[in-house]
């Protein structure tokens, strides 16, 4: 056959398709008792380039919480200054892009954290979340924006072995170590709630061994390359513990004597900042995690949980998690889950089971930690196939505002990664601007930065208004 004919041939086929499509009823048609669903034909679509997340959507549904370009200190006192009562200016959740049980909610945290320098406190910000987060992803951003406005450094939690890489340290470990996790596939150890504040640890049958070195990846913050501030949280099984801290310069030992048993931590404050630390420890305990922190201020912590629905936190007893953030200077915890979960929730069900059993987890974690304030993130735009389009999942809207609703009452605050993104179809174009991976699902490393820069932003302007407020007050 001539080439010609063949692609008149093809034309034909392609444009009977088109027409089918076009023609096909969109509800489907029943055939033997099954429901048959032809594609329906896209209009073209005309998409330019993500310059700012505020140009991912035009829906006005939407664009309330899209739009990020700062306001400056002079307008917003200006208009603040037109309300007799400022919790007025600060109930619009949608303006502050957070959903608040009340409009004050996070001043305790942010009063702390501008006093943490001259206190000499240590004030942490623990990120807990799914993958999205991983090797240090977004909470990289907010770790910026945090020490640079309030001081501190180094890369915040890790556990003693690294389970997953992270940019922020490298780290080795080696040595007689058990790997114990309340999440993970089969393959993983479980323990009856020994999992301290990292929902997992390593448990100690010997002696082992950890060498802390800084970062090499490029663009990293200059302020986690150095730690000065060393602390090992642990739950001594009643033998004795030791460890030794090594730097260039010094060295640096702390014995338990048998019998003292329990969770606690042992700290070391180095003269000065180093990018190369050593620890060796010997003894029966779980190891619940190290910090590296470099002086006063605040530290951001990242803390992964792969695969992980945001429902493990109950799983530790209350005592022992207790227990286990007391040995910690905690002024705000972050819970970001939602997207593990989001196929499996087909109906109001299923999204309300969900939902009851995340209000379980804040309560859980709130009581555990009640000087800290608890931040809720919900999952991000998801796409799937339906009848042969891709689309968001048809019940993440719901599962948004559900997750929201939910935070809210038990107490937590709540942000929304969906509608900062773009809302509804936005997963689509952030993966044409190189924003997102071929799952359309999680975010290339480009994304996840963006992101982490959108809540880094987000609560600049909470703290912005905070310090206004303030001044308001005063001058009144």
């Amino acid at each position: 056959m001539k080439p010609g004919r063949i692609a008149l041939f093809f034309a034909a086929v392609i444009a009977a398709l088109a027409a089918a499509c076009a023609l096909f009823p969109r509800d489907g048609v029943e055939v033997a008792g099954h429901e048959l669903y032809l594609p329906p034909v896209p209009p073209p679509q005309h998409t330019a380039p993500i310059t700012t997340l505020a140009e991912i959507s035009d829906n006005s549904e939407i664009s309330e919480y899209s739009e990020f370009s700062e306001i400056s200190e002079k307008s917003e006192y200006s208009e603040l200054s037109e309300f007799s009562d400022t919790s007025a200016f600060l109930s619009d959740t949608t303006d502050l892009r957070f959903w608040l049980p009340d409009s004050a909610f996070f001043d305790a945290f942010w009063a702390a954290a501008g006093r943490a320098q001259e206190e000499g406190r240590i004030l942490r910000v623990m990120h807990y979340g799914d993958s999205q987060i991983e090797m240090d992803r977004i909470s990289c951003r907010l770790r910026s924006y945090m020490q640079r406005t309030f001081g501190g450094g180094g890369p915040g939690m890790l556990p003693f072995r690294t389970i997953i890489p992270t940019y922020a340290v490298r780290q080795y470990a080696t040595g007689d170590l058990t790997h114990l996790s309340s999440f993970g596939d089969s393959t993983v150890s479980r323990s009856p709630g020994n999992y301290g504040p990292m929902m997992q640890c390593f448990r100690l049958g010997g002696s082992a061994n950890v060498t802390l070195r800084e970062t090499q990846k490029k663009g990293a913050d200059d302020r986690i390359k150095r730690f000065s501030d060393v602390r090992l949280v642990y739950n001594n099984r009643g033998t004795a513990l030791r460890a030794t801290l090594t730097d260039r310069t010094t060295k640096q030992q702390f014995a338990l004597e048998e019998g003292n048993t329990g969770i606690g931590s042992l700290r070391w404050a180095l003269d000065s900042a180093s990018s190369n630390l050593a620890l060796s420890v010997s003894g029966s305990a779980e190891l619940y995690a190290l910090t590296l922190d470099n002086g006063p201020g605040v530290a951001v912590d990242n803390i992964p949980m792969r695969g992980c629905s945001g429902q493990q936190f109950t799983l530790v007893p209350l005592d022992r998690l207790t227990q286990a953030y007391a040995q910690l200077d905690v002024g705000l915890i972050i819970l970001q889950f939602g997207g593990n979960s989001m196929p499996y929730l087909r109906d109001e069900k299923a999204i309300s089971k969900y939902c009851t059993s995340i209000g379980r987890q804040i309560d859980h974690v709130r009581r555990a930690c009640p000087q800290a304030k608890v931040l809720f993130i919900g999952p991000s735009d998801m796409s799937t196939r339906v009848r042969g389009q891709l689309q968001t999942y048809p019940q993440l809207p719901a599962v948004v505002d559900s997750l929201a609703a939910t935070a809210v009452r038990h107490g937590a605050a709540y942000w929304s990664i969906y509608h900062a993104m773009g809302g509804l179809n936005s997963m689509i174009q952030w993966k044409k601007e190189g924003l997102a991976g071929e799952d359309y699902i999680h975010f290339t490393t480009r994304g996840a930065e963006l992101m982490g820069d959108r809540l880094a932003e987000a609560l600049a302007t909470s703290y912005r208004r905070y310090l206004l407020r303030n001044r308001f007050a005063e001058a009144q």
